[in-house]
């Protein structure tokens, strides 16, 4: 039942996102809500979780495929495929925000290595090639030394393309509230997090079939890894929020009041801490609930609500604050402002990229994996 629902939930997301793609293709971003001051909006901070996610789902399957934890034995093949599916959603995302996509060509043929935005797209390919790789081998070659090589590999650059997220953000001396020297260390731990998250998801509504025992133990794990990951992102967000804070530089003052107590105050309070951190780490410190399927798997919705609102409120307030004094004042027009909520046609763009990537994991289970399973054997 839970696996139809979600089903439905996928079609009618898609569904319902068609109207924004073709708004956004066929008549540009004038119905977008970012503008001239506020440039970076919901995609690009769905881009940010995706990518994550491709990036802890890479992660988690090394733990059956890299270093054999017997807990995770054979959950390896779902994840390589959740990252395989979520990581092109979340390049997806960013190619509708930057727009021209026709001309990706030249940082493959005109590459710049000098801009950091080259190489993350380099990165990203080279990524999402060991993905493709990883999985090859998973069914042809799961025990020979090869696919551990390929497993190191891939685990080091997730690691690397998760944290150049932060060192992108980070880099832009200009934003205060971004310009943190651990920033690229916090993304690593976010996409772990989300990753946890997404499997936690996974085992406990789709995997009924994995033994009683394995799926129990499993999904404790999972919980002990979610409490772990999420008391580390919660003192990352109080000793960045109480540094800016104490430090009073007028531009992290004003991003993260616009946190706290300003528009967005609800997604932080609400969604990010109670939904996204506080219920979770409750519920899944109690072994029994943790063992639940059902429940697991509802605190991996919550779990994923939440990370998905922090990439919010790490992208949005961190443009908030005026880049010259009288900025506001001075020029006039409707994308001539600080204040930003993602527009309808944005939502729409958005729930398309989530249903493509709640189907995608889902046929992949249900369809893909079993026939490449059956055609692998049969080649042998």
């Amino acid at each position: 039942m839970l696996k139809k629902i979600s089903y439905a939930v996928g079609a009618l997301a898609l569904l319902f996102g068609l109207w924004g793609v073709y708004i956004r293709l066929f008549e540009g971003e004038q119905s977008a809500n970012y503008g001239s001051y506020i440039g970076w909006g919901l995609w690009v901070a769905m881009y940010l979780f995706l990518a994550g996610l491709a990036a802890g789902a890479y992660m988690l399957a090394a733990f059956d495929y890299l270093f054999n934890v017997p807990q995770f034995k054979g959950t390896g093949k779902t994840m390589l495929w959740a990252a395989l599916v979520t990581l092109p959603a979340g390049l997806v995302s960013i190619g509708l925000d930057l727009g021209h996509i026709d001309r990706i060509w030249k940082v493959y043929l005109q590459p710049n290595f000098t801009s950091f935005l080259a190489l993350m797209v380099w990165g990203y390919t080279l990524f999402l090639i060991l993905i493709l790789i990883s999985l090859y081998l998973a069914f042809t070659k799961p025990e020979q030394r090869v696919m551990k090589i390929v497993m190191w590999i891939g685990f080091i650059m997730a690691i690397l393309v998760a944290g150049g997220v932060g060192f992108l953000l980070g880099g832009n001396a200009s934003r205060l509230y971004w310009h943190v020297g651990l920033l690229p260390v916090q993304f690593p731990v976010f996409a772990l997090a989300s990753g946890a998250g997404l499997m936690l998801l996974i085992v406990g509504w789709f995997m009924p079939s994995l033994e009683e025992k394995q799926r129990g133990d499993l999904l404790w794990m999972l919980a002990i890894i979610t409490i772990a990951t999420s008391v580390v992102k919660l003192y990352f967000v109080v000793a960045d929020y109480t540094q800016s804070l104490y430090g009073g530089a007028t531009d992290n003052l004003i991003a993260v009041q616009y946190v706290l107590t300003g528009p967005h105050k609800f997604m932080f309070w609400g969604v990010q801490i109670i939904l996204g951190i506080l219920i979770p780490v409750l519920v899944l410190a109690q072994p029994k609930l943790a063992k639940n399927g059902f429940v697991a798997g509802l605190m991996g919705v919550f779990l994923l609500i939440g990370y998905a609102a922090a990439r919010i409120l790490i992208v949005v307030p961190g443009q908030v604050a005026e880049m010259m004094p009288g900025q506001v004042e001075a020029f006039h027009g409707p994308k001539l402002t600080l204040a930003y909520s993602p527009s309808l046609m944005e939502w729409s763009v958005t729930s398309a990229v989530m249903g493509f990537a709640l189907l995608g994991i889902l046929v992949g289970m249900d369809y893909l994996l079993g026939y490449l399973a059956r055609f692998t054997e049969a080649k042998k």
